[in-house]
């Protein structure tokens, strides 16, 4: 198994650091974007809203959670040493690989499984754990 990734908060509090942390990095993904992208003064201020800034910040912590790689029965045997756990699992049983986030705070953990797209399977689950577990955290 493998783990790849940078936040693994384990209480909201550090969720919603972790969070707030991302807050100043995507207003310069952002701004760096537009510059790339040769909007003038003008489009700038009427492309750029603040939802347009909460989006960046939302895929680039989401692109930051932890998450383990490995096989269906490494996922299994994770799933039984955590039987208080609610999982919630995307994909088919029957394929030898899942990538699963775990928010301890919430006990709950979000998976994934994939044949050969990794990297696809990765950032799939990384938006649906966001979507599932972060989002009405931070919207609270």
């Amino acid at each position: 198994m493998e783990r790849e990734g940078v936040y693994a908060p384990e209480t909201e509090a550090e969720a919603r650091a972790a969070y707030e942390d991302t807050g100043p990095a995507a207003k310069v993904v952002v701004r760096e974007t537009v510059t790339a992208m040769d909007f003038d003064r003008e489009e700038y201020k009427s492309r750029v809203t603040g939802d347009v800034v909460e989006t960046a910040r939302d895929a680039l912590f989401a692109s930051l959670l932890v998450v383990s790689v490995g096989t269906r029965e490494e996922f299994d045997a994770w799933c039984e040493e955590h039987p208080d756990y609610e999982v919630h699992e995307a994909g088919s049983e029957n394929v030898d690989n899942v990538v699963w986030h775990v928010a301890p705070f919430a006990e709950t953990a979000v998976a994934a499984t994939y044949q050969q797209e990794r990297e696809a399977a990765v950032g799939t689950l990384r938006r649906q754990a966001f979507g599932r577990i972060y989002r009405p955290v931070f919207e609270a």
